[in-house]
């Protein structure tokens, strides 16, 4: 994909660059050149259907359901309570965790899959603060997900010990870090924009502050290549529904940095994280490394889908993906620009696709009616308030020639006033 023929520009007539839109040619072309092209048939994919919502809920890998099956027919149905031992449920929470060590750059056994995302940070946050007892501050992006505040804003109540969660916009958070900063909590990808942070950059800055770094890797983890060891974060959680593909409420993941493993102390203790559960002791004692994040029983049937779903990555180079999530993204936004001048449609994702994560995003006054009269014309995205419209690429189902006409049908909408019939202006519960 090196190379890819990348939308041009041409000058209008008072000098300003429009953007030029590709031809079915040269778009059939980097469909038929695709290293990742093949990938698309391990999916269920409802035919009639472009599906850009892979940010929000990833679509059904084939393998599922037939694992899934088979865990409730056969492990569940004959094996009963004996499926603990002899199908390996007591491991899966390792088993599935390794899978995504693999894709964020974690070493084996530094990763579990348990429980949801605000669960794990809520371990993460409260282990954090534990090694950095003397200091007070919580710090992170006034804009992150709204989930990563309300918890710390929890914990920060719970723990009653003066901690304070300091909110400031993404450009002040180099600045604020200073020295009494307890932990950085943020969102590698923007849940918004797309907007990426630089993990590398501000872990270093967090730990030359002497503060714990803690990421979110939900809109991150099998979207692009990510590198928790080389950045040196120290704690990182994510979902296991989006860019994995586990289904809705799959279980998420935590990882922890191998030289807090031993240290570590969360808020939130529970048998499966005891060093002998079947003890049935009544003190707690923590489990050797990674397994003191388990809390409770693990959820052997959402695991079982997600450690199925996780497969379809086994032999995928993470490089292509983010090589191509750029190219659909830069695609994306050359066609609805080339085809659309309304000021009712302003870019909210960076244009540099290496600052945006797999998703492109667009301000749209009307956005919640466009985007429902774009799901009745067969192109599900969604909407997130304000005022955004959000696109996710998932780069191992989708084609180029659907990112081209999902652009159009786009297009359509907007300029013929598609938005404006009645029915697309009744809020539904989930955006």
């Amino acid at each position: 994909m090196d190379g890819w023929d990348k939308p041009g520009h041409d000058e209008t007539e008072n000098g300003v660059a429009k953007v030029q839109g590709m031809t079915p040619d040269q778009i059939s072309a980097l469909d038929a050149q695709d290293p990742l092209r093949a990938k698309r048939a391990e999916f269920h994919i409802p035919e009639g259907l472009i599906y850009l919502d892979g940010n929000s809920l990833g679509p059904l890998p084939k393998a599922v359901p037939q694992r899934v099956c088979h865990a409730i027919e056969d492990e569940w149905g004959r094996r009963l309570i004996r499926g603990w031992n002899e199908a390996g449920w007591i491991d899966l929470p390792r088993k599935v965790g390794d899978k995504i060590a693999r894709l964020i750059g974690a070493a084996p056994g530094t990763v579990i899959a348990a429980d949801s995302t605000s669960i794990n940070l809520l371990k993460a946050l409260s282990a954090a603060l534990e090694l950095r007892r003397e200091r007070k501050i919580i710090l992170s992006d006034a804009k992150n997900f709204p989930t990563d505040l309300y918890v710390a804003q929890g914990l920060v109540r719970g723990l009653a010990r003066g901690h304070e969660l300091k909110l400031v916009e993404a450009s002040e958070i180099h600045d604020a870090l200073d020295e009494r900063v307890a932990v950085l909590m943020l969102t590698e990808a923007d849940y918004r924009t797309g907007q990426l942070y630089d993990m590398r950059a501000l872990t270093a800055r967090a730990h030359k502050m002497g503060a714990l770094a803690i990421w979110d890797l939900c809109h991150s983890a099998g979207a692009f290549p990510v590198d928790v060891t080389g950045a040196g974060a120290d704690f990182a959680v994510g979902c296991g529904y989006k860019y994995l593909n586990g289904g809705p409420g799959a279980p998420a993941f935590i990882y922890v940095a191998p030289q807090h493993a031993s240290a570590v102390s969360p808020f939130l203790a529970g048998w499966m994280g005891h060093e002998a559960p079947f003890d049935f002791d009544p003190f707690y004692r923590p489990g050797p490394g990674i397994d003191r994040m388990l809390v409770g029983t693990p959820a052997v049937l959402s695991l079982s889908a997600l450690d199925a779903a996780l497969d379809v990555f086994a032999d995928v180079d993470m490089r292509l993906v983010r090589e191509k999530s750029i190219a659909l993204g830069d695609l994306f936004i050359a066609e609805v620009e080339h085809q659309y001048a309304g000021a009712d449609l302003k870019l909210a994702s960076p244009r540099d696709g290496a600052k945006r994560g797999s998703q492109v995003s667009f301000h749209c006054a009307h956005g919640y009616e466009a985007m429902q009269a774009l799901i009745a014309a067969g192109v599900i995205g969604d909407f997130r308030a304000p005022d955004i419209m959000r696109f996710g690429f998932t780069p191992l189902t989708l084609s180029y020639r659907e990112v081209a006409d999902a652009a159009s049908i786009l297009v359509r909408v907007l300029s013929e006033g598609e938005w404006k019939k009645p029915q697309y202006a009744v809020r539904a519960k989930v955006t």
